[in-house]
């Protein structure tokens, strides 16, 4: 029965504690409205994102069920005509009907007219609830928190939280029978529900705003390192091919000339009818193509110089002096400031260097220099190893010189390995190219 005015207190102290305790979902704002953006931001997302978004509605699916079925269930025990009750059943049934058919659709799809229709039918729903039995009022939990996560802004959500709270409280008023007394205890938890609420949802409006400025920086972060990443890639595959081009022109170019010249000068010999200087240059010619099949299998091995593989620099720099002096008659001596067992101790990477701009310099000498002497020195030059390839030819202009790979390649294989390149010539003078590399313990 709905008690008359004023007739009895105990009314009132029912809607106090009903209200008091509904306080509570006040301290909810915070995390309703990050879900809300959250439920945004994963609507826009592609497919493959939709099985986070629906575990994630199945809790709120789950606890909007226990509620709405533990008020009803409550309500049994309480003091209803059969008429309030069925009332009360049948307003429960259309909330559960209203959040089964029109509130979930609206939230996966963020449409704006089921929303605000939903809402509205929900604070509807909740008045009469309350009402017919104030204990109802702690449905205010899950009812806020829905209107949060339907809002487009703080001032969607708080319009509809001012009409539920005033709703809500003015249902209590009419259960209490509209007393002044009611009313004033009524009021302080109203405005102090609606206050919190409305205070604590505009700051956790803002941390999300921060929360979003945030994850774009991230987004941006992740794209530049995406971009940087493609950018080293990039390079990687230059530096490689670069590597490459150096090692094929300074190994199997030069291999490949040395083979043409040796060609040449067999078949010059043959056409004067000499047949002993023929055998031998045909020789070497087998030998400098086995040695640049073996070049080759190491190349694609990504391996050490087949030369330096099984023998010491030392050696290695003797018999390329004794083959280039046999294939083109030029004088080569080699002159070693360093003890053997100092050359054996120089990192392998810079024998192989050091190995590759003599191979360079003996093939510039080949191919322009004319000359009759080269002197292969490897020592000790301003406290860093070095080695010098001095030719008495022809010499040219450094200045003047443009194109051409060889000494390009040289230089910048040269300067990778933190060493240095040295060439000094002129015309009618000789050339001298000396390559400096940091001593070991500098390395």
């Amino acid at each position: 029965m709905k008690p008359q005015p004023g007739t009895t207190p105990a009314p009132a102290a029912r809607r106090r504690t009903g209200l008091s305790d509904a306080s509570g979902w006040t301290g909810s704002r915070g995390w309703i409205l990050a879900w809300r953006k959250i439920g945004a931001v994963e609507a826009t997302k592609s497919q493959v994102d939709q099985p986070i978004w629906s575990r994630t509605l199945v809790g709120w699916h789950i606890v909007f069920w226990v509620m709405l079925g533990l008020t009803l269930a409550v309500s049994f025990s309480a003091d209803l005509s059969p008429v309030q009750q069925g009332v009360f059943v049948g307003t429960v049934v259309v909330l559960g009907a209203a959040y089964q058919f029109i509130g979930l659709p609206a939230i996966r799809s963020r449409r704006r007219r089921p929303s605000y229709a939903y809402r509205l039918i929900m604070i509807a729903c909740l008045i009469v609830l309350v009402g017919l039995f104030p204990q109802s009022v702690f449905l205010m939990f899950i009812v806020s928190a829905q209107i949060w996560l339907l809002c487009a802004d703080v001032r969607e959500g708080a319009i509809f939280s001012v009409l539920l709270v005033f709703g809500v409280g003015a249902a209590q008023l009419w259960g209490a029978g509209w007393g002044w007394d009611v009313f004033w205890d009524v009021l302080p938890w109203m405005l102090v529900s609606l206050v919190v609420s409305l205070l604590f949802g505009i700051w956790i409006e803002k941390v999300i705003t921060q929360s979003e400025q945030r994850a774009e920086l991230i987004e941006q972060l992740e794209s530049a390192r995406d971009e940087l990443a493609d950018v080293h890639h990039s390079a990687g595959v230059m530096a490689e091919r670069e590597r490459m081009a150096r090692e094929i022109h300074d190994t199997l170019a030069q291999g490949m000339t040395s083979i043409v010249m040796l060609a040449q000068a067999a078949a010059v010999e043959l056409q004067r009818g000499g047949t002993d200087g023929t055998a031998a240059r045909l020789a070497a010619i087998e030998d400098t193509a086995r040695e640049n099949l073996a070049e080759a299998r190491a190349l694609v091995a990504a391996f050490t110089p087949v030369a330096l593989s099984e023998a010491t620099l030392t050696e290695v720099l003797r018999r390329q002096g004794e083959r280039f002096a046999a294939e083109t008659g030029v004088d080569v001596r080699v002159s070693l400031d360093l003890p053997d067992e100092d050359v054996a101790a120089l990192p392998q990477a810079q024998q192989v260097v050091l190995l590759r701009a003599a191979q360079e310099a003996l093939a510039n000498v080949r191919k322009h220099a004319g000359a009759t002497q080269v002197l292969i020195t490897l020592g000790i030059s301003d406290g860093r190893v070095s080695i010098e390839i001095r030719d008495d030819g022809s010499g040219f202009a450094p200045a003047t010189v443009s194109g051409g790979y060889g000494l390009a390649a040289m230089r910048g294989r040269v300067e990778e390995s933190g060493g240095s390149v040295q060439v000094e010539s002129a015309p009618g003078r000789g050339t001298k190219v000396q390559v400096l590399m940091p001593a070991r313990e500098d390395v």
